[in-house]
């Protein structure tokens, strides 16, 4: 069996939590992020874009080869 290569993408925690929504609070720590500088290299699944997504104004995104 073959295994499927999943695309990768970093994301980086650019600026603060403080006065955020708890939604969005929660999406950052499921990302994996802690604080600003934070960043993670994560399988650019469903679940993670969606995340990504509703937080982007928090973070920046590149895609990892």
């Amino acid at each position: 069996r073959e295994k499927k290569v999943m695309a990768k993408i970093k994301v980086t925690q650019t600026k603060s939590l403080i006065g955020r929504k708890k939604n969005h609070r929660l999406s950052i720590k499921g990302l994996g992020l802690k604080k600003i500088g934070d960043s993670k290299v994560l399988e650019d699944t469903p679940s993670v874009r969606g995340m990504v997504n509703q937080v982007d104004y928090l973070l920046s995104v590149e895609e990892v080869k």
